[in-house]
């Protein structure tokens, strides 16, 4: 089989920067090698790069019309709601043999050499969640006479790069909310707070850095509560179908607050993991965002929460402060 006829295949890129990291408007070079075990005829030796992305999840069967990539009924009742998107795909030859004899290739050890570019464009980065793929593939396919062609795929690190040439991006973001409730038939004093950070834009293994101001006129102990989390969304194509999946990265909780205190002033820090995700706002079938939220949890009443929206990217922030300053 043609399988083993075929070993060690690899397929190797010059590192364009310390992550090996590709983005739109790049230039791939690198080269491919195998051995073969045996002589063996070969028509072409092919190539294509595609970036594309795919979502697909189950929900249960009912009503509702149907809409552009909204499945098929599943077993059991249940429908599966997929959506593709290509955002381009490229071919090439890196080698074509010349025919007849010379298209034998010996036992041995082959390498051969490549080249292509990524499109320009404003592609989403690679990601992987529970429902859905971006994915930049290269695949080289090695064709016989006669036979199918043979794949050989790998997949690239693809960043996609955020506008970040936005001073609000690297100005403090901040929310305030607020709340009453009653205990049997007194009402309770007024809980607020303030939370802030000092920026919106961060990259992933930075640290957030809250500042809050807390009061608690009321009369039940009141306990700060932190999070950072991402949010995954998958759509069909007409949006009429959707999945959100929530993905806490990193929390923590701080000292309660004592009843009938006021002007207590925090400070907490929720780490970003290296390995985060990007932020994706660009496609339309899947959407990557972030988010820290702080609460007070008080107990037997609904927590107070205020919600700060931050984006990853892949800028350092120290850049723009220069540039804004």
């Amino acid at each position: 089989m043609f399988q083993q006829t075929v070993k060690n295949f690899n397929i190797s890129f010059s590192a364009l920067n310390e992550r090996n990291s590709f983005s739109g408007g790049d230039l791939i070079t690198g080269q491919i090698s195998f051995e073969l075990t045996k002589q063996t005829r070969v028509d072409v030796i092919t190539m294509a790069l595609t970036g594309k992305a795919s979502v697909a999840w189950s929900v249960s069967g009912g009503g509702g019309r149907r809409g552009r990539g909204r499945g098929r009924r599943g077993r059991r009742g249940r429908r599966q709601r997929v959506a593709n998107l290509e955002f381009f795909k490229l071919k090439s030859v890196i080698d074509q043999p010349s025919g007849g004899e010379a298209s034998k290739l010996q036992t041995g050890t082959h390498v051969y050499q490549f080249t292509c570019q990524i499109p320009h464009g404003d592609f989403p980065s690679s990601f992987t969640g529970i429902s859905g793929k971006i994915a930049y593939t290269l695949t080289v396919g090695i064709v016989r006479p006669w036979h199918l062609s043979k794949d050989f795929v790998t997949e690239l690190n693809f960043v996609g790069h955020i506008d970040t040439n936005h001073p609000e991006l690297w100005a403090p973001l901040s929310g305030s909310n607020k709340m009453t409730f009653c205990c049997l038939w007194c009402a309770s004093g007024p809980i607020a707070m303030t939370a802030s950070t000092e920026k919106k834009a961060f990259n992933p293994g930075e640290t957030v850095r809250i500042i809050c101001d807390f009061s608690n006129s009321s009369s039940r102990t009141a306990t700060p509560k932190l999070k950072l989390q991402q949010k995954q969304s998958f759509y069909t194509h007409d949006r009429v179908s959707q999945r959100v999946v929530f993905k806490n990265l990193a929390s923590l909780a701080g000292e309660p607050l004592r009843a009938h205190s006021s002007d207590v002033h925090a400070e907490f820090t929720l780490p970003i993991p290296p390995t985060a995700e990007l932020t994706i706002s660009n496609c339309s079938i899947l959407q990557v965002d972030y988010m820290v939220e702080v609460a007070l949890s008080v107990a037997a009443a609904h927590d107070l929460v205020v919600m700060i929206p931050i984006i990853l990217c892949d800028t350092p922030a120290n850049i723009h402060r220069h540039a804004i300053s």
